[in-house]
């Protein structure tokens, strides 16, 4: 794809900037599994699973963290994903995983 009009889902699942300034914050710019310094873009449910851009479903997470998340395999993968699930139900008491995830056509009835 060249530089032209981006999609829905990818326009929905980027994280704009007020959320990584917002996740920054509720983070106090720590990796939310190991402590250290980290940036706030890190998708719980993966962009690729149509991870929304959203404050619940991002996280701030060091270089170290994120690389081993994503690229870590299945065990890591998951017992990483089990941190940060925890943390943002912590976060937000009402969070639910179906609610992260882009949908083509909303449910309205």
């Amino acid at each position: 794809m060249g530089g032209g009009m981006k999609s829905a889902r990818t326009k929905a699942t980027d994280i704009p900037p007020a959320v990584k300034r917002a996740v920054y914050e509720r983070d106090n710019g720590a990796c939310v599994v190991c402590g250290k310094a980290g940036f706030p873009n890190a998708h719980y449910l993966s962009r690729q699973r149509g991870g929304l851009g959203i404050k619940e479903n991002i996280v701030t997470l060091c270089m170290d963290c994120h690389y081993a998340y994503d690229f870590g395999g299945a065990y890591k993968h998951e017992a990483y994903g089990e941190i940060i699930r925890d943390y943002l139900k912590r976060q937000y008491p009402d969070w639910d995983e179906e609610k992260l995830k882009y949908k083509k056509w909303s449910d309205r009835v």
